[in-house]
């Protein structure tokens, strides 16, 4: 069994990479931003079907285990797994899990609401832990985001573009109050763009 390749990214097809490693090419699906040529090393996680055998790459290993919690709810495989993290950053991922917020999840093509909140049920306790520390702040924190986003979407922002910054507000600033931390938000916005 493979557990990681490091090598030269020789071809970029839709959702998968081909690494040269050696004189050997591997078809490698990822969900990460490769560039052509680049010097590559990822954690495999190898898929065996029936009718084949299939390599995923990640850059981390948190990418990996969260790949594999995702593919260990009923009803997602590795096609949609993928495409949720595609979509999502592994740590936004991860804060939307622990904090229940499915409507971050459900932006995931292929994902609707049903299937995000099982992905919290299923998820939610055992996202956690070392390798997630968004679960370990504080209650207030926690209960700050959810408010945040629905403010800062209300205004016509979309969730996936906001997410992160909202994310950093509200643990740079853990006892702010929405009322504060919108015209804050909104000023990191228009700084970015």
């Amino acid at each position: 069994m493979i557990g990681k390749l490091q090598g030269v990214v020789e071809y970029i097809g839709d959702g998968f990479v081909i690494i040269m490693v050696n004189g050997v090419g591997y078809k490698v699906f990822t969900p990460e931003y490769i560039k052509p040529n680049a010097e590559v090393s990822l954690w495999i996680e190898t898929v065996v079907r029936e009718d084949s055998i299939r390599l995923f790459g990640f850059s981390s290993l948190s990418g990996q285990n969260l790949f594999n919690q995702l593919t260990g709810v009923s009803g997602i495989g590795p096609k949609v797994a993928l495409a949720i993290m595609g979509a999502i950053k592994t740590d936004t991922l991860m804060s939307a899990i622990a904090t229940g917020d499915a409507k971050t999840i459900a932006t995931a093509p292929g994902v609707g609401k049903k299937m995000a909140e099982k992905i919290i049920l299923e998820l939610k306790n055992k996202i956690g832990g070392s390798s997630f520390d968004f679960a370990q702040s504080n209650s207030d924190t926690v209960s700050a985001l959810p408010d945040l986003l629905s403010a800062l979407e209300s205004l016509g922002y979309r969730r996936l573009e906001i997410i992160d910054i909202a994310q950093k507000l509200v643990s740079e600033n853990p006892s702010a109050d929405v009322a504060k931390l919108v015209p804050i938000a909104l000023k990191e916005i228009s700084g970015n763009k």
